[in-house]
C-alpha cells in the first residue's frame, strides 16, 4: 500500500477491499467452500418444552383430584400452602434433571454455578473475542463499506449494474452532449433501477446475514469478565450464586438462541478480507493462506458455540433460579437497517464518482489553460513528492499548487514580468518611502518562490529533513494506528510550511497587481503619488513601459485566477 494511499481522505473501502474484482471475491467464496469444515448444525437446538407456561397455582388447579388430594394431606403435615409445596416438587424435579443431563454445572438446592459451567464460558469468552476483532475492523470501521462487500457476494449482478451503469463515462458514452445535472438524474437513476431489481431470495440472504451479524456483535460484546469475576475460588472449586449474574445470563441466553444457525461462508469472506486489510501491506502477505487460516479460526469458534449450547442448558437453569417454569429465551431484533445503510453508502459512492469525474474534466480545463498560460512548458512537478509518475513518494497535498507556482516563476514571471518590474525597483523614484518599501517586499517575495520551493523539495527527499522523519516513521516496527500518527505529524509540518510558502506568493502577487494599477493611476492607497524617473528606466519610452505595466498586472491577475481553480480543484497529482 503507498503512503499516499494510507492518507488519502477515503472513508469507504481500503486498498485490499476495492481492488479485489468481484470475480477475485467470487474465487475466494469458492475456495472457502472448498477448504470449509464448517457444520451446518444448528448452533441453539432447543429440545422440545414439556413444562406448562402456566403458573404454579393454575397449574395445581388443572392437576387430577387426587394428586390434589395429595398436596392438601401433605400441606396439613408440612404446614405449608399446597401450592408452595407443588411449586418446591417441579423446581426439585427441574434441577435434579438439570444435574442429571450436566453433571457438576448446577447446584439447584444452593443455586449456584459450579466449576462446569466456568470452563465452556471461559472458552465461549475466546470465541466471542475472535469475532469481536473481526467486527471492529469491518462493521465498526464502516458499516455501510461492509454491506457493499458483502452485497457483492450476495448480488453480483446488482452490484456490477451499480458499478456499471452509474459510471459517468459510461453514461456519458451512451448519452453524449449531456450537462452536468443530466449527468447526475441518469446516474441516480440507475442506481434506483439496481436497487428494484433485487430479488427476494437476495433480500431474505442479506437480511440473514445482517442478523448474523448482528447477533454475533451481541455476543462480542457481552460483559463475559462480570460473569467471570462472580465466580470465587472454594474448597470444591470456582463456583458463583445465580441471583448475582442472573441478568447477564439472560442476556446471554437471549443472544445464543438467536444465533441459532452458523453465519454464511460469504459473510465470514467479508470479515475476512476487512480483517486482513492492515495486514495487507506487510511483505509477504498470502491471501489465500491468510483466509485459510482465519477460517480455521472462525470454524474453532463457531464450534465453540454450539458445544456450550449443548453442554450448558441454561434456559433450564435460569428457570429453575427464577422459580419460573415459563421463562423462555427471546428473540432479539438487529440487521433490519442493512438495506437503508447499502442503499446511503451507494448514493454517496455514485454521488463521489460524479465528483471524482467533474474534477477530473475541470482538470482537463485547466491543463488546457496552463498550457497557454506557461506557452506549452510542462508543469515542474515536485521530485520527491507523490504523484503519477511517483506514487510511492511522500504525499503533499500542495504538491500540485507548488508545481503550478515553481512553472509560473520561471517561465512567466522571470521572462514576461521581471523585465518591467525590475528596472522600477532599481530606477524607479517614489515620493512616498512607504510605497517603495512595499513594492520592494512584494517583488523579493515573488523573486524567492522558486528557491523556497526547491528547498522544500529537497528536504522531501529521502536525505532530506522531512524525508528522513518520514522514512524513520514509516520502518518503525510500531502498531499501524501509532506509526499513521507519526507519519501524519511529518506530513503536517511539510503542509505547513507548503502553505506558507502559498501564502507568501499570493499576497506578493496581489501586492504587486496593487502597486502596478497604482503607477498607472499615478495613486496609491487613496493618496497621490507621482512616480519620477520613468525616463531613466531602460525601456523603449513611457508607453513601452506602461504596455509592459499593464500586461504584467494582466498575468499576475491570470495567476491568482488559476490558483483559485486548483484551490477548487484539489490536488491531482
Amino acid at each position: 500500500m503507498t503512503d499516499n494511499q494510507i492518507f488519502q481522505e477515503d472513508k469507504t473501502l481500503s486498498r485490499l477491499v476495492s481492488q479485489l474484482s468481484l470475480e477475485e471475491r467470487h474465487d475466494f467464496l469458492e475456495k472457502l467452500r472448498g477448504q470449509s469444515t464448517l457444520s451446518c448444525e444448528p448452533l441453539y437446538a432447543a429440545a422440545e418444552e414439556k413444562e406448562s407456561h402456566d403458573d404454579f397455582e393454575t397449574q395445581l388447579v388443572n392437576l387430577p383430584w387426587f394428586i390434589r388430594l395429595f398436596y392438601f394431606f401433605l400441606s396439613l403435615i408440612k404446614g405449608k400452602p399446597s401450592v408452595k409445596l407443588f411449586e418446591e416438587r417441579q423446581i426439585g424435579k427441574l434441577g435434579r434433571a438439570i444435574e442429571a443431563e450436566a453433571p457438576k454445572v448446577y447446584d439447584y438446592q444452593q443455586n449456584r454455578l459450579l466449576f462446569e459451567f466456568f470452563s465452556p464460558l471461559t472458552e465461549l469468552k475466546e470465541s466471542a473475542r475472535f469475532f469481536f476483532t473481526a467486527l471492529d475492523a469491518s462493521i465498526n470501521r464502516d458499516k455501510g463499506a461492509f454491506y457493499a462487500f458483502l452485497g457483492s457476494l450476495e448480488m453480483g449482478k446488482v452490484h456490477r449494474y451499480l458499478q456499471t451503469e452509474t459510471n459517468p463515462e459510461y453514461i456519458i458514452e451512451q448519452s453524449p452532449g449531456i450537462d452536468e445535472t443530466e449527468l447526475r438524474q441518469l446516474a441516480l437513476r440507475a442506481m434506483e433501477e439496481a436497487f428494484t431489481s433485487i430479488s427476494d431470495e437476495e433480500r431474505n440472504a442479506m437480511y440473514y446475514n445482517a442478523r448474523s451479524l448482528n447477533y454475533l456483535k451481541e455476543l462480542s460484546a457481552f460483559l463475559f469478565d462480570r460473569v467471570i469475576m462472580a465466580f470465587g475460588i472454594k474448597p470444591g472449586g470456582q463456583s458463583c450464586p445465580v441471583s448475582v449474574v442472573r441478568d447477564l445470563l439472560i442476556n446471554l441466553n437471549n443472544i445464543l438462541f438467536s444465533l441459532k444457525e452458523p453465519p454464511g461462508l460469504s459473510l465470514l469472506e467479508s470479515l475476512f478480507v476487512f480483517l486482513l486489510q492492515d495486514k495487507s501491506a506487510e511483505e509477504g502477505f498470502d491471501m489465500s493462506r491468510e483466509m485459510h487460516t482465519l477460517l480455521f479460526r472462525a470454524e474453532k469458534a463457531i464450534s465453540t458455540i454450539r458445544n456450550f449450547n449443548q453442554r450448558i442448558p441454561l434456559t433450564k437453569i435460569l428457570r429453575c433460579s427464577t422459580r419460573d417454569l415459563s421463562l423462555s429465551p427471546k428473540q432479539i431484533s438487529g440487521g433490519e437497517d442493512w438495506f437503508q445503510v447499502y442503499r446511503d453508502y451507494w448514493k454517496q459512492q455514485v454521488e463521489g464518482e460524479l465528483a471524482n469525474f467533474l474534477r477530473r474534466r475541470k482538470y482537463i480545463e485547466i491543463v488546457g489553460s496552463f498550457k497557454i498560460f506557461l506557452k506549452g512548458a510542462s508543469l515542474r512537478v515536485l521530485d520527491n513528492a507523490a504523484s503519477e509518475s511517483k506514487p510511492d513518494g511522500i504525499p503533499v497535498p500542495e504538491a500540485f499548487i507548488l508545481s503550478f507556482l515553481r512553472t509560473f516563476h520561471s517561465v512567466v514571471f522571470m521572462k514576461d514580468i521581471n523585465p518591467v518590474l525590475s528596472p522600477i525597483l532599481t530606477d524607479g523614484e517614489f515620493a512616498r518611502k512607504e510605497n517603495r518599501a512595499e513594492f520592494t517586499e512584494a517583488y523579493n517575495t515573488i523573486m524567492i518562490i522558486e528557491e523556497e520551493i526547491k528547498k522544500i523539495d529537497a528536504n522531501l527527499a529521502p536525505s532530506g529533513e522531512y524525508g528522513k522523519r518520514y522514512i524513520q516513521a514509516k520502518q518503525e516496527f510500531v502498531a499501524l494506528p501509532v506509526k499513521r500518527r507519526k507519519m501524519q505529524i511529518v506530513l503536517d509540518d511539510i503542509s505547513h510550511e507548503a502553505t506558507g510558502i502559498i501564502i507568501r506568493a499570493r499576497s506578493g502577487i496581489s501586492k504587486s497587481i496593487h502597486i502596478l494599477s497604482g503607477i498607472l493611476k499615478k495613486e496609491f492607497n487613496g493618496k497621490s503619488e507621482n512616480m519620477a524617473g520613468f525616463d531613466k528606466i531602460p525601456i523603449k519610452g513611457v508607453d513601452e513601459f506602461t504596455k509592459g505595466i499593464k500586461t504584467a498586472i494582466i498575468l499576475f491577475q491570470q495567476t491568482l485566477d488559476l490558483l483559485k481553480d486548483i484551490d477548487a480543484l484539489g490536488n491531482p497529482l
